[in-house]
């Protein structure tokens, strides 16, 4: 149904437009050396091969051997060279490229200025006159080099930067895709000498790597959330997509109203979301002396943390919950954070509950509860100024255990994941590439298990590496394959190559998912490189299938990305994925149109895209705090946190512990799921044995209390969560929340929002 939503004359307009403009893709990395200038050549060498008039201009091999060999056969046409403070430049020769008049034009460095006496200032501006000639254009870029990132690049790093480019620069790209690039990866060949002409000595210092590579992640998933919300509003979707997060805080001019505005910045950094801030006001009476002076403290403390401010007309209380579910809903939010009720029952049963009226209202929307700890702690307003853990002695004597757990850690093989948005991205593809760069290293290197699915640039890739016989299985009278582990432990190569770590063995196999026989192969000291898509991570389970609508079956647990020494993303942009899909480089041809109509939608595409940016920023931020790096971008948490998680019904476990689970990680929290029900009828052991096992999966500790009286769950699961020092408790939205409430406003609360059919990204609104 996507093509078929009529057109506004503007629209019609701007397409006609566009047919007399040449496209414009954007290499964008980290830094220099990521390995934007051989991707872009190599394809430059594919558009070629399809009979694409393509040429190079002003490309900096800075002869990595690499790059250099990807130069091939493509014509360059002649740059204008000239010196700038002892440094060979080189400007786009513009009258020679028109008289050339190309498809297309390859070209370095799009921060690059130009010499004083060029027809412009700046290659940017080259390459817009180049468009408006119907000459496509494909450039790189580093992230530190775009205006709106150059400021926080230098506040996190204390490098001065060169020469940017404006904000709006990525709006100008019809496809931005990212080549992400590890800081291991960018350290070994710097080590190898590949990075030669690189005088930012400073910028490769692993620390520097890794908050570099955490801005390009999240600006280009910011990016791709603001093509993701064009798309769906083009599309008629209705709610947030599943992808983002979107905070709404609501609060008062009132001594506390800084506290929630703190608290929803540290949920909207931690969550990587977009943080927005209502009051509720009476406009037509002014506002008391004590309101006006709590009002400037708020806006700039609003303007401070970069939230988004509105004052909301209020004109009585019981059409406060209206109010603000309606902004809610027409901006996308996704939690709204609050206070609790400091209402006693009585004035809740004559003025109404805001907190329930929300409750009703809302359907795809959590609630936050901020705790009320006024009366232990006095009203008081929360420091700007948030204190980070002092370091640990670096003297102290080791434990045995600690002793034991650093020699494995030294025994095991060194374990990477490239993972990537969908199938088809080149995951498998790019892992071969290095499998037999590292062969022609002298390192022993074999393929465990590949999956090529058919695909003739996959296959091609496999080289002069050994691929390794399946083991075969009999199972009810039919022969299988799986991978062989225990000839991969018996040969011992220095490196096996693992295609698809979510896939489950066959009944009968030692183990039952293909990344337990991994985690063997690494312990045994051998190294593995592999492969998995994002939708398989188990906590993303969830937000999977509000995006897709398909319950994807095969995962596994986050800790595996965790176990890595590297994750790398393979990035690409959905239209490009979409090509290969009908090209017939990723399925079958009988099989395209049904997956172009379902998984491979625009819009699953694209959210599924930004869910893989996001998740991998999230990895390189905790690799940051683990190095005890102050300059994290998400920044410090506050204190620390234990996450209780209450489960009253089987058939909503899964969810809330996967929910819990996310926030625990991201909170760097301890946390525990309490399971407090009547035994059940047949079967009902076997769904709580299921849920046991998902929580200790996830590292969470599991506890079942039996009740015989539904009544007596709010009691029990308060008192619980209060002898556990429960800083947060996490509970679906149903009638036994209101009334425990009341019983926890000491702690925060989250309310999870129900999970309705409607909600799934390829419903339209009706």
């Amino acid at each position: 149904m996507e093509g078929f939503k009529r057109k506004t004359p503007e629209e019609i307009l701007l397409s006609i437009s566009k047919l007399h403009r040449g496209s414009l893709k954007i290499y964008i990395g980290a830094v220099s050396g990521s390995g934007k200038t051989y991707h872009m050549l190599r394809e430059g060498h594919n558009l070629k091969q399809q009979g694409i008039d393509v040429v190079i201009c002003a490309v900096s091999t800075l002869q990595r051997p690499e790059t250099v060999e990807q130069l091939g056969d493509l014509e360059r046409v002649p740059s204008i060279h000239w010196i700038k403070d002892g440094v060979e430049q080189k400007d786009l020769n513009l009258d020679a490229l028109l008289e050339r008049n190309p498809e297309v034009v390859l070209v370095d460095g799009l921060a690059h200025c130009n010499r004083v006496e060029a027809q412009f200032p700046s290659r940017l501006d080259d390459i817009k006159f180049l468009l408006s000639h119907d000459i496509s254009v494909i450039t790189t870029v580093n992230v530190y080099e775009l205006e709106e990132a150059m400021e926080l690049a230098h506040k996190l790093t204390g490098i001065e930067m060169g020469p940017c480019v404006p904000s709006d620069t990525l709006e100008l790209a019809d496809e931005v895709r990212l080549i992400d690039a590890t800081p291991e990866t960018i350290l070994n060949r710097l080590e190898e000498g590949h990075l030669k002409g690189n005088r930012d000595a400073a910028l490769f210092k692993r620390g520097n790597l890794g908050v570099l590579r955490e801005l390009a992640l999240r600006l280009v998933a910011e990016d791709v959330n603001d093509s993701l919300e064009a798309h769906r509003e083009e599309m008629g979707y209705l709610g947030p997509s599943g992808a983002a997060e979107r905070i709404l805080v609501t609060t008062q001019y009132h001594w506390n109203g800084s506290i929630y505005v703190r608290r929803g910045q540290q949920i909207a950094k931690r969550l990587n979301g977009d943080l927005h801030v209502v009051t509720l006001r009476k406009f037509n009476k002014p506002l008391t002396k004590e309101a006006a002076t709590f009002r400037r403290s708020m806006m700039k403390l609003v303007q401070k943390v970069g939230a988004k401010f509105e004052e909301l007309p209020l004109r009585c209380r019981r059409g406060i919950p209206r109010t603000l579910v309606d902004y809610a809903i027409s901006h996308k939010v996704t939690r709204l954070v609050m206070g609790h009720s400091r209402q006693t029952k009585w004035q809740t049963l004559l003025q109404g509950s805001v907190i329930n009226g929300i409750l009703k209202r809302t359907r795809n929307i959590d609630v936050f509860l901020v705790a009320d700890r006024a009366t232990q702690e006095g009203e008081r307003i929360l420091p700007a100024h948030i204190q980070t853990q002092k370091e640990p002695y670096k003297y102290k004597r080791l434990s045995k255990q600690e002793v034991d757990a650093k020699i494995e850690k030294i025994k095991r093989g060194r374990f990477k994941v490239y993972i990537g948005a969908a199938p088809g991205v080149g995951k498998t593809y790019t892992m071969l590439r290095e499998g037999n760069d590292l062969l022609k290293k002298g390192i022993d290197v074999k393929i465990g298990l590949l999956e090529t699915h058919g695909r003739k640039e996959t296959i091609a890739q496999i080289g002069d590496l050994a691929v390794l016989v399946r083991a075969e299985i009999m199972y009810q009278g039919v022969k299988l394959e799986e991978m062989d582990t225990a000839a991969i432990l018996r040969q011992r190569p220095e490196v096996v190559l693992v295609d698809e770590l979510a896939h489950s063995n066959v009944p009968g196999s030692k183990n039952k998912k293909r990344y337990e026989d991994v985690l063997d192969i690494l312990e045994a000291g051998i190294s593995v490189i592999a492969t998995v898509n994002v939708q398989h991570l188990e906590s993303l389970n969830d937000a999977v299938e509000q995006i897709t609508g398909i319950r994807v079956r095969e995962t596994v647990p986050d800790s595996i990305l965790r176990t890595a020494d590297e994750v790398q993303l393979i990035d690409v942009a959905p239209q490009a994925l979409q090509l290969r899909m009908r090209e017939g480089k990723i399925y079958a041809m009988v099989k395209v149109e049904q997956a172009l109509n379902n998984f491979f939608k625009t819009g699953n595409l694209i959210a599924l895209r930004e869910l893989a940016l996001r998740e991998i920023a999230d990895d390189v931020d905790e690799r940051l705090e683990s190095m005890e790096r102050k300059s994290s971008l998400r920044g410090p948490w506050r204190r620390k946190e234990v996450i209780y998680v209450c489960i009253t019904e089987i058939p909503q476990a899964d969810r809330l512990i996967r929910r819990g689970f996310r926030i625990a990680h991201r909170l760097k929290a301890t946390w525990h799921v309490s399971v407090i029900a009547a035994r059940g009828g047949e079967g009902w052991e076997q769904k709580l044995d299921a849920i046991e096992k998902l929580t200790m999966r996830l590292g969470g500790e599991f506890s079942f209390q039996e009740v015989t009286n539904r009544k007596q769950i709010p009691v029990v699961f308060a008192a619980q969560a209060s002898r556990a020092g429960a800083t947060q408790i996490i509970v679906w939205k149903d009638a036994i929340t209101k009334k425990l409430l009341p019983l926890a406003n000491h702690m925060d609360v989250l309310i999870v929002a129900g999970y309705e059919a409607w909600q799934i990204a390829g419903n339209k609104v009706k």
